[in-house]
């Protein structure tokens, strides 16, 4: 398993896709960070998606999620994806940045 960022991107507040696994490979997510750069509370939603699959509360890691003003969320753990599986991530309002952190292995 190679360690890698698997992702890192501005949240909007459609589902946007930051990751997907390559052909032939499976991925390790150990890692994700929502660093909330705002004055406000914001509202997160982030799935792991089933190749050909819809985000949402199915799949979700974290389903409307409030992210206290000025604060980092981290989650810490282990989830294996398959080929073509995605990383899809939302949030109520822009102003939160995601990282996530992980490894691949063909």
């Amino acid at each position: 398993v190679t360690p890698i960022r698997l992702a890192q991107a501005s949240m909007t507040t459609s589902y946007l896709a930051i990751y997907t696994v390559p052909t032939d490979t499976r991925t390790y997510v150990k890692d994700i960070n929502v660093c909330n750069t705002t004055g406000s509370a914001i509202t997160i939603d982030i799935s792991l998606v089933p190749n050909e699959g819809t985000p949402g509360a199915a799949n979700a890691l974290y389903f409307g999620f409030s992210v206290a003003a000025n604060t980092t969320l981290q989650w810490k753990g282990s989830q294996i994806m398959n080929e073509f599986e995605t990383i899809q991530v939302k949030a109520s309002s822009t102003g939160c940045t995601v990282n996530i952190g992980g490894g691949e292995a063909t």
